[in-house]
């Protein structure tokens, strides 16, 4: 049996990397990986293979950056020959989360007439305007198998008519990514010394979504609430939000910031080691929801709605770009910091007991093996 794997960012490598070694392990498959190129930069995505000890790619298309559609167009044509040589035509094609290279990945696959499996599917914002969701409910519509994270997500695809037997809940691939690497980022890495900063005592910034930082007004918002918060703060910025920095001239009032360090993204054991140590996160990302539910961090989330609502509440608090909702809940997370470390570490995470990927790699081999 053939599985072919297309991924384009670091989330998705990060969330597919044991499923990719386990199909690398398992008997009887033979396993291709395809990188489409959407994160280019080796600190987003050369990097992350090699830190997560990962094979190499088997395609690299190299799509870049550039605009959605033409993005898309691109890496479904370059797709579509690999699909198409025999020698190299998978059975199944995978695909995870919601991004350009997913909706590209399973477009490609339907073309060639190949069944494509949807890792993470069922998620919903209920934003008909963010790309990430129409992304996301397109490649669900798609796909011929569907592997929700739980049964929000069931529930969500049959509320859009798809409940029949080609959408299991399995969990949330993360559960078993963070837990497999928590250990080794602690024992080989010492990133906090490097960087000066002490465990519980410094906020973790990661923004990088386009609503964010392709918006001036939303981008200097943030900035505008990071100059009033007085804990030490660092941000890992995208060489995409770097530019938009850059372009809407806001780099020297990033600068003036004494109590917060600007620093390009690190390697994943790096960043999960500030994270875990984190006093709290302030992030638009939606994997950081996640896995902030599994070192239990308290994670502000710099959006205006979320895919990930089992987190609100507890684990996250939704914030948007609203500079005094920011900085009430930094102040609050700080304050009660004990208390709500204490609280979070007796809670579950609601993405499921870390054996996701075995169930996903089951279910191909027992559906097209």
């Amino acid at each position: 049996m053939k599985i072919g794997i297309v991924f384009g960012t670091r989330p998705e490598i990060i969330k597919l990397s044991v499923l990719i070694k386990l199909a690398e392990r398992a008997h009887h498959v033979e396993l291709e990986t395809i990188h489409t190129g959407q994160h280019y930069s080796y600190n987003l995505s050369a990097r992350f293979l090699e830190d997560l000890d990962l094979p190499r790619i088997s395609e690299n298309i190299e799509v870049g950056s550039t605009e959605r559609l033409e993005q898309i167009r691109k890496i479904t044509r370059d797709l579509e020959p690999l699909f198409s040589k025999s020698k190299n035509r998978p059975d199944v094609v995978v695909v995870q989360g919601d991004t350009n290279s997913v909706l590209a990945g399973a477009i490609a696959a339907r073309n060639a007439g190949i069944p494509c499996a949807h890792v993470e599917a069922g998620l919903r914002c209920f934003d008909p305007e963010m790309i990430e969701e129409i992304n996301r409910k397109e490649t669900d519509r798609i796909c011929d198998l569907r592997f929700a994270v739980n049964a929000v997500s069931v529930q969500n695809l049959a509320n859009e008519g798809i409940s029949d037997g080609s959408v299991m809940e399995v969990g949330n691939t993360i559960v078993e990514v963070i837990c497999e690497n928590l250990e080794i980022s602690s024992r080989r890495y010492g990133v906090l010394a490097e960087l000066g900063l002490e465990p519980d005592g410094y906020v973790l910034i990661t923004i990088h979504r386009k609503e964010n930082v392709d918006d001036e007004k939303r981008l200097s918002a943030l900035i505008s609430a990071w100059e009033r918060i007085e804990l030490p703060m660092l941000y890992t910025i995208h060489p995409h939000a770097m530019e938009r920095v850059v372009e809407f001239e806001l780099l020297r009032r990033l600068e003036a910031i004494e109590n917060l360090k600007v620093v390009e993204p690190l390697s994943y054991w790096d960043f999960l080691e500030l994270s875990r140590n984190s006093r709290m996160i302030i992030s638009d990302s939606g994997g950081i929801q996640e896995e902030c539910t599994v070192y239990k961090r308290p994670v502000i989330v710099a959006r205006d709605s979320t895919e990930r609502p089992e987190i609100i509440g507890s684990f996250g608090e939704i914030v948007g770009n609203d500079q005094e909702r920011i900085i009430a809940e930094v102040a609050r997370l700080d304050r009660d910091f004990n208390e709500i470390i204490e609280r979070l570490s007796g809670l579950p995470s609601p993405y499921g007991d870390g054996k996701a990927s075995e169930r996903i790699l089951d279910a191909l081999l027992e559906t097209y093996g």
